[in-house]
């Protein structure tokens, strides 16, 4: 009697369960999307992992000038005035005597419609003051491991340098602001920046003076942005190492002088 009693509860009792499983919210704590450990986190878990900022900036135009707040003066005044996520927290480090400055900036769930929404990581904009070799790199930013394969996705402009590691994530598309990115796979991508511009042939001693951790997509830049994205081999593989170098040229053409009237 016992036995069939509880048999019965149970029967009951399957659909209320099954309905509030289905109804509850899933407790939503957000995870790295690529082995960098920085994209996809909440604001709260970076300053677990980092601490609080020393600074905050903020973009006052397209171009790179920022505005840097004190981390006291942000949060009692100027958050008030500007978007939260305009604001990026701003990390300073001192490695083998080079300054490196970390900024991270973040976006926001379009679908969150709170007070206080949660900011999540898009960019890791990482500065080197001053410049630093290619090769030097991997040492002065620990979360930088990029691929020693020759065959690694690695494109170059005259200014900047593109490498794309790891498999594709397709979560990593809440961060981006690409208007079709649902139709695209998005990488783990390292973008290095020479302000003085990258020599003709590159090698891992050219300057830099900012790295980019971000997501990007080859499919995108294979379609339509071939004209401005040059193939390379990966500069951190040995085989760039052992490349011949070009032949010097023993003639420079002189840029031609224009020929007045007398």
């Amino acid at each position: 009697m016992l036995q069939r009693f509880i048999h019965q509860f149970i029967v009951r009792c399957l659909p209320i369960a099954a309905v509030l499983c289905v109804c509850l919210p899933a407790e939503s704590t957000a995870s790295p999307y690529f082995e960098d450990g920085f994209l996809g986190l909440t604001q709260a878990e970076l300053h677990e992992k980092f601490g609080m900022p020393q600074a905050v900036r903020d973009r006052k135009s397209a171009l790179r000038v920022f505005t840097y707040y004190a981390i006291a003066d942000w949060e009692k005044y100027f958050r008030k005035l500007v978007s939260p996520e305009n604001g990026e927290d701003v990390y300073t480090f001192k490695r083998d005597g080079i300054e490196v400055r970390y900024s991270f900036s973040y976006t926001v769930d379009p679908n969150d419609s709170s007070e206080n929404r949660s900011l999540f990581v898009r960019l890791v904009d990482i500065e080197f003051s001053p410049a630093v070799p290619i090769a030097q790199v991997p040492a002065l930013v620990p979360e930088f491991h990029p691929s020693d394969d020759p065959a690694s996705p690695a494109f170059r402009s005259n200014i900047w340098l593109l490498l794309f590691k790891g498999p594709s994530s397709a979560p990593a598309r809440f961060i981006v602001k690409e208007a079709a990115k649902d139709q695209l796979d998005w990488t783990l991508a390292y973008q290095l920046f020479s302000l003085q511009g990258l020599p003709d042939p590159l090698t891992t001693k050219s300057l830099v003076d900012r790295l980019e951790v971000g997501t990007q997509s080859i499919d995108l830049v294979k379609r339509r942005q071939r004209h401005t994205h040059d193939p390379i081999m990966n500069p951190y593989s040995k085989e760039f190492a052992q490349q011949p170098l070009p032949p010097r040229q023993t003639q420079v053409k002189k840029v031609p002088l224009p020929k007045y009237a007398d």
